[in-house]
């Protein structure tokens, strides 16, 4: 998907009409979009299926903003069972209440509609976002996230000839319901029936493999310039690995922080991680190149099968692309991979957000308030049914969202009692939070007992990923930390039978959610959350939204739909700016008739 779409173009237009309307909202631009969340029917691997589209696009929109912008997303949910939208990597500074997960929010019932606004404050990357509740991701929802530089800060590479996202992920045929009843049952996943790019399956590299007829995704290029490829695993669960043929991977960017730039042949990317690239189209485009993502850590030959393809055209191609795709790493080598993210180190000297190099916050200097050893194992039966844990603690949604809870102090939804370690104790269900310190450090080490690859993320921050190992993590761990240039990002992999350690600054306030970014992991009770309460009053802390939607324990305070939102949940346009609002839209309507 490339940024120079119609879509961004009318995106565009609402930037200048929120510039033009909004200056006394705040300093910072605002910009507006108006989503429609609905099935639609697509064919990515051939057979008709339903899926989650946004404004009848699947993927989803891209929204292209830029460092501090406010963004207004009014999204009305024609599916027919509750929805949240929930925007990974996007911090929400003193503000979860946008955060869209079931702890800080109420969901937004079928039919209705509900408006989300935040800030990116101090914020620059590549990120996406999803739908966080019912499995609903396993039907797609997905779209784009880009937060540009500010002018004032210059990017630390050459400015790309081109933008291009892609969504790389697992697909199964079978809809959302059927897989999250399959989970409650107890029946794993399996094997996924193909792998997406873009929504879209494989181009026809072996005709015994990919059958006729499957619409692929073709990205166009000229040659001699460079692009910037940034590349998202929205799948399920499902490790990928990203190359394409003949081109190497420059990597520059990682979830919001700039890399120490290194080329890679090809790059591991775990479920829910986002990198971007700059790549050269420097071969002589004697034919068309493969884009391939194949999956990592299988070994049966149903897995072997499957790999999703594109194509990379140049203008100057004169044929398809033909032949072997392009080797990957040896499928099950899981040191490789691990010593493989190892060199991904933080980029010291670069401006970001702020003109102050990356490196300027010295992490390894800051003494550590609080340590969580958290721990894994595999599915286990509590009361009966099939759970995931982290410490021995299954997480149990309260009808209340856990913000709510705390914001009109109503007693017994949660306990601030989440262990730092694992208890000798059965593993239980729980609504059991983290109680973590404002303005502290913490180290979390993430240590997993379980046969496959877990990735895990943090909402509301950035952390740094100081270390990973195999074996059990002790005490002596600490001495093999990377103490300088650690990348700090949202969401880290854990291998098998090994542990990874997070270092984070607790200085945003709220509650939030900390998960298992595998779905069945997550959706079996694999995630807690984090309260950091700052003691003092903070004026600038974001206070209740408005539009918010009650349920639970509070339900009686609900409005009725039609009193409650108008669109945006803007503030009202006076007649003067309407006035404005009206010239734009005929200038805008007169210019695309040019």
């Amino acid at each position: 998907m490339v940024s120079g779409s119609p879509y961004f173009r009318v995106s565009f237009f609402f930037f200048v009409l929120g510039c033009s309307v909004c200056g006394s909202l705040a300093g910072d631009p605002y910009v507006f979009y108006d989503w429609t969340v609905s099935y639609l029917t697509t064919s990515p691997l051939g057979d008709k299926q339903q899926v989650i589209g946004i404004n009848g696009q699947f993927p989803g929109p891209i929204l292209n903003i830029t460092t501090n912008w406010n963004v207004v997303v009014n999204v009305k949910n024609d599916l027919d069972e509750p929805l949240l939208l929930t925007w990974n990597g996007i911090q929400h500074r003193k503000n979860s209440w946008q955060d869209g997960v079931s702890g800080t929010n109420c969901p937004i019932p079928a039919g209705w509609n509900w408006t989300y606004e935040f800030q990116v404050k101090d914020q620059i990357g590549s990120f996406f976002y999803f739908p966080s509740l019912n499995f609903q991701r396993a039907a797609g929802g997905y779209g784009g996230i880009i937060i540009n530089n500010r002018d004032v800060i210059p990017l630390p590479f050459g400015m790309p000839d081109g933008d291009i996202t892609i969504f790389i992920s697992d697909w199964y045929t079978k809809s959302h319901k059927g897989l999250r009843k399959d989970v409650e049952n107890g029946v794993d996943l399996g094997v996924p029936d193909g792998i997406l790019i873009n929504g879209l399956g494989p181009y026809r590299y072996d005709q015994a493999l990919v059958k006729d007829g499957i619409v692929y995704q073709i990205i166009n290029v000229e040659p001699g310039k460079t692009y910037r490829f940034r590349v998202h695993n929205v799948g399920i669960s499902t490790s990928l690995n990203f190359r394409i043929q003949n081109h190497n991977l420059l990597l520059v960017e990682t979830e919001g922080s700039y890399t120490v730039q290194q080329n890679y042949s090809n790059m591991d990317i775990h479920v829910g991680q986002s990198y971007s690239f700059l790549v050269t189209m420097d071969q002589n485009a004697s034919s068309d190149y493969y884009i391939v993502a194949s999956p990592r850590f299988v070994n049966s030959f149903d897995w072997a099968k499957l790999n999703g393809v594109s194509i990379l055209h140049y203008s100057n191609s004169p044929g398809l692309a033909t032949g072997p795709l392009p080797d990957p790493p040896n499928v099950y080598d899981t040191y490789f991979s691990m010593n493989q993210a190892r060199s991904i180190r933080w980029n010291v000297s670069a401006g970001a957000a702020r003109p102050n190099p990356q490196g300027s916050f010295k992490y390894g200097d800051i003494t550590v308030t609080d340590v969580y050893v958290i721990l894994n194992r595999p599915a286990e039966l509590i009361d009966g049914k099939r759970r995931t844990t982290l410490n021995g603690i299954s997480y149990l949604p309260p009808s209340t969202p856990l913000k709510l809870a705390q914001q009109f102090k109503i007693l017994g939804v949660y306990k601030l009692d989440f262990p730092n370690k694992l208890m000798n104790r059965p593993p239980k269900l729980d609504t059991s939070l983290i109680n973590g310190t404002f303005k502290g450090f913490m180290e979390i080490i993430f240590q997993n007992n379980d046969t496959r690859v877990q990735s895990y993320h943090l909402d509301g921050y950035a952390f740094f990923v100081v270390g990973m190992d195999f074996g059990v993590w002790t005490e002596n761990s600490r001495g093999t930390y990377n103490k300088w240039d650690g990348v700090a990002r949202s969401t880290t992999q854990v291998f098998p039978g090994a542990w990874t350690a997070i270092l984070v600054s607790l200085d945003n306030a709220g509650i939030w959610n900390i998960r298992a970014q595998n779905l069945d992991s997550w959706y079996l009770g694999q995630e807690a959350y984090v309260s950091v309460v700052n003691p003092e009053v903070d004026n600038s802390e974001v206070p209740l939204p408005e539009n918010s939607i009650y349920c639970g324990i509070l339900s009686s305070l609900q409005k009725d739909q039609a009193q409650r939102v108008n669109f945006s949940g803007s503030t009202s346009i006076s007649g003067s700016s309407k006035t404005v609002v009206f010239m734009l839209m005929v200038a805008l309507i007169g210019h695309s008739f040019r």
